[in-house]
């Protein structure tokens, strides 16, 4: 026989004790059939109103001659992402390795603002920030593929970027006839290699990526693209407002080489060009040939897609649901004590903190239990019924829907716990489910409509249990995308599982003290 120690065969009756209160206050609500029937109906309520608000989300586009038709899908990248990807683009084939180079001299734009005259366009010269024009490899001339690009832009110096998602940074600094940067990027197999200079003879190496799967033959060349200027306003409640206007950037080139084997004709494609009604293109891109020069204008952007549907909205209801769990989650203790039932409960085990927590955790289990199948279906359900509606649901991938539906059951379930632990502490009802509602529910609420400035709605949701809601947000923030990053528009101030992070910690804060509590007034 082997010996056990004194400590680890305490240790083992600790876990031993703990697992029979815990499966104790298991079978408490498992006979309770109202506490049982109000989870199942928070459950019911996510799905129901979930796939009723998806039910009521259509979406249509403009055809020729005034049509409405279905919404394309979104334009996907190499991973799967939505993007944009809307240039003006001149380019020869590349057959096996070689590279291009080329002098930028002058970055220049136009920016529509606000009409000053009626009818009458106010077009300002000037570049955003995120105007771009530079040399780029691409797989093909079709949207969404892949590539690879070194690039001046108009507020962030030089860059190199590439499959939409990925940025560089290079030197900062801009650029001008007097000032002018030369650019080269260069391709040997899959792996394509940025370089910038000041005077085309000592050069810097800004990045390296590796497109997998890449053909022989690729297209090289110039381009140049302009997103929309995003202008943020104060809405007539408090809230922002965005706006975004026309912009197009022209990129002046000479002294362009292109080493390696393919075709020597120059060719001219407006990619992604919106076709309007009519036929004609909606603010087309152009490009000219001066000598041994190119001028290159474009509108659009290469980047990733931050605005449409996202795959989360059909679980707006969740906030609904957990206002119900709250309530069984208080009434799950408050019960106890309006019963005179507590100190029976306490004296099951061998310590009252103990026994608090066995609660809070079975309580954890089957709000978690009820929650998981209830957004999982909320969440596939409702986003095929959006998507038959013709709404363009921005996709994501499998490993990020798996967080939100997971993520989502497990803020209930600490809601539920910090609830719990609200009732101990006050041991009222009323009050207990009063202050969880405005502690959790609240802050998300004034948030994310129309209430109160961004700033003051990002703190909010920085500091409250309400953060946890970040871990449903399914597109990130990009910093070489110009977005509406605010809560109204579905972004948070902190990362997905950093949200997650505080609710948990303020259940166990309020675990803490409704301990402490236990432990001097029921002693």
């Amino acid at each position: 026989m082997i010996p056990v120690s004194p400590g680890r065969a305490a240790a083992r009756a600790e876990r031993a004790g703990f697992h029979r209160l815990l499966r104790a206050e298991l079978t408490k609500f498992r006979t309770v059939r109202g506490w049982v029937v109000t989870m199942a109906a928070a459950a019911l309520v996510m799905v129901l109103l979930g796939l009723l608000s998806a039910a009521g989300s259509h979406a249509s586009c403009g055809g020729a001659g005034g049509a409405e038709i279905t919404c394309p899908p979104p334009l996907t990248g190499p991973d799967g992402q939505a993007v944009n990807d809307k240039f003006f683009f001149v380019h020869r084939p590349l057959t096996g390795d070689g590279g291009i180079t080329a002098r930028l001299t002058s970055l220049t734009g136009q920016i529509r603002k606000p009409d000053v005259t009626p009818g009458e366009r106010n077009l300002v010269t000037g570049v955003v920030p995120w105007a771009k024009a530079g040399v780029m490899i691409k797989k093909s001339t079709e949207q969404g593929s892949s590539y690879a690009a070194v690039l001046m832009t108009g507020g962030h110096g030089v860059r190199m970027q590439h499959d939409f998602i990925h940025d560089t940074a290079g030197r900062p600094g801009g650029v001008s006839p007097q000032s002018p940067r030369w650019l080269r990027l260069v391709r040997s197999g899959d792996v394509l290699t940025g370089y910038e200079s000041a005077d085309g003879t000592t050069w810097t190496r800004v990045g390296t990526a590796t497109l997998a799967g890449l053909p022989q033959t690729v297209r090289i060349g110039l381009f140049a693209t302009s997103p929309g200027d995003l202008t943020v306003t104060r809405g007539d409640l408090g809230g922002s407002v965005a706006a975004e206007r026309f912009t197009e950037a022209t990129g002046e080139f000479d002294q362009v080489t292109v080493e390696g084997a393919g075709a020597r004709t120059w060719r001219y494609d407006d990619i992604g060009a919106t076709v309007d009604p009519d036929g004609s293109i909606h603010h087309p891109g152009r490009a000219g040939r001066s000598g041994g020069g190119f001028s290159v204008t474009g509108v659009g952007d290469i980047a990733p897609a931050v605005e449409g549907p996202a795959v989360e909205r059909p679980l707006s209801s969740a906030l609904t649901a957990l206002v119900v769990v709250i309530v069984v989650a208080v009434v799950f203790i408050t019960a106890e004590y309006r019963h005179g039932l507590i100190r029976t409960t306490l004296l099951a085990g061998p310590s009252r903190g103990r026994t608090l927590l066995a609660k809070a955790a079975a309580l954890g289990l089957v709000t978690f239990a009820a929650a998981l199948p209830a957004t999982t279906a909320t969440f596939v359900l409702g986003g095929r019924i959006l998507r038959a509606n013709g709404n363009a649901v921005l996709p994501v991938s499998l490993l990020t829907q798996a967080r939100i539906v997971a993520g989502m059951a497990a803020l209930l379930a600490l809601a539920a716990v910090l609830a719990l632990a609200l009732g101990a502490l006050l041991r009222r009802s009323v009050a207990a489910v009063v202050t969880a509602v405005v502690v959790i529910v609240f802050p998300h609420v004034i948030a994310t409509t129309s209430v109160l400035p961004d700033t003051a709605a990002r703190w909010l949701l920085r500091l409250t249990p309400a953060a946890g809601f970040a871990v449903q947000q399914s597109i990130p923030e990009y910093p070489q995308v110009l977005g509406h990053y605010a809560p109204i528009a579905g972004f948070y101030p902190l990362p997905p599982v950093a949200g997650l992070a505080m609710p948990a910690g303020y259940a166990a804060l309020a675990l803490g003290a409704a301990v402490l509590r236990l432990r001097r007034t029921d002693a």
